[in-house]
């Protein structure tokens, strides 16, 4: 099954910045060779279910192994039976109709 994934990975007790933990994990989704798009508070996932939440798991593996004691995780996801969507196709959605 394919999922459209909003991952959002907050890592506290490591301070102010946590642009290095991020880029970590971000590392993660290219290598599982998932298709990503970075945002402001989170990132967008697309691909097959156990792919991305294997992905998400060595995402909270990595981020651990750089010292952060605790992660605080949002993930809202969405799934479809009815025809294949990709994230493009979400936001051209909304694009179309704000143009009409």
């Amino acid at each position: 099954m394919k999922v459209i994934v909003d991952l959002c990975i907050v890592p506290l007790g490591i301070g102010v910045s946590v642009s290095k933990h991020i880029a970590a994990c971000q590392r993660v989704l290219q290598d599982a060779g998932l298709k990503t798009h970075l945002h402001a508070y989170g990132t967008n996932i697309e691909g097959p279910w156990d792919d991305v939440f294997a992905a998400i798991k060595k995402c909270h593996e990595v981020v651990h192994e750089l010292n952060c004691p605790r992660i605080s995780t949002t993930i809202k996801l969405g799934t479809r039976t009815d025809r294949s969507q990709t994230i493009e196709d979400k936001v051209q959605s909304v694009r179309d109709k704000l143009e009409s």
